[in-house]
């Protein structure tokens, strides 16, 4: 694997992924709820994907890349515009030097948790308790358990409108808590992890607690994004919302989750529309109550009905 890719040839537009329209975006998000995507396409390779940026798309197109559909919700009046996806695809994942491991986009961060621990490499367990992508992870600088993906990265690939690759170092992003700045109309398709040598019994006994923990005190069988809000400075979202007294509160099929108070799960029919009315609601009951504004980590995209 390499993130680098080749240079697609000169004058080849043949496309050898998969091109689709109104496509149902609730087979495609973590919360299975929500509109179609106008156009949706699964790339073959990171070659592919660059050939159909290059012929297919022009530059004031809207595009939305997805991954797994973790932290992402969909309005049901769709989504104009055309959305990438790279679940299963950019899934190559090997070392290329001492204590570096490079992970294309696709890959679910806990598979990258994983194979570094398989290799010896420490630092990386955190990644077990991000339901997402690396693509995902590196974009929202996405966190678990104190780590942060950020801390780990030394440089990424990313790819343009036009399908030309840049390489770039942390320095050229300014990186917060779930917050990630950097060039413009460019997105991650790959990056390099800097790890420690470790021991790789201890590395997985970590995981293994880690995922252990998480399905304790999460309601890992039930859809929903993951966390909903950041945690505001000092305090956590869960005990704001869980001391408004909105464990449990429902609004149509969306629920916040009696075990996690910052999860608002899909008891079966939740609409995006029933999803988007109980985060507002919990989001406006805690600023009432506790005087703090929740910041949703949660991005919400597409159209209301009335405007598809």
């Amino acid at each position: 694997m390499t993130l680098s890719g080749t240079e697609p040839e000169t004058g080849d537009t043949l496309i050898r992924g998969e091109v689709r329209f109104d496509e149902p975006m609730s087979e495609h998000n973590s919360w299975r709820a929500g509109g179609s995507a106008e156009r949706f396409f699964i790339p073959a390779d990171l070659d592919d994907l660059r050939v159909f940026l290059k012929t297919q798309t022009k530059a004031d197109d809207l595009l939305l890349w997805v991954g797994l559909g973790s932290n992402l919700l969909v309005r049901d009046g769709g989504i104009r515009g055309t959305v990438i996806c790279t679940r299963h695809r950019l899934k190559g994942m090997n070392p290329v030097a001492p204590g570096r491991v490079a992970v294309e986009a696709g890959v679910p961060c806990a598979h990258v948790a994983k194979f570094c621990a398989d290799q010896g490499l420490v630092g990386a367990e955190f990644l077990a308790g991000i339901p997402g992508t690396m693509g995902g992870a590196l974009a929202m600088n996405a966190g678990a358990f104190g780590g942060e993906t950020w801390d780990l990265v030394d440089r990424v690939t990313t790819v343009d409108s036009q399908g030309e690759l840049q390489v770039r170092d942390p320095a050229h992003y300014q990186v917060g808590y779930r917050s990630v700045r950097g060039p413009t109309n460019e997105w991650f398709v790959g990056c390099e992890l800097a790890l420690q040598v470790g021991d790789v019994a201890v590395s997985r006994t970590k995981i293994k607690g880690l995922l252990a923990r998480r399905n304790e005190t999460q309601p890992t069988n039930m859809p929903s994004c993951g966390s909903v809000f950041r945690n505001p400075d000092g305090d956590f979202s869960a005990r704001l919302i869980e001391a408004s007294g909105l464990k449990g509160y429902t609004i149509g099929g969306a629920q916040v989750s009696e075990k996690h108070a910052n999860f608002i799960v899909n008891t079966g029919k939740a609409s995006a529309a029933d999803i988007e009315r109980l985060l507002r609601f919990v989001q406006a009951e805690v600023l009432r109550l506790q005087g703090v504004y929740l910041v949703p980590e949660v991005k919400i995209v597409g159209r209301e009905p009335e405007e598809a």
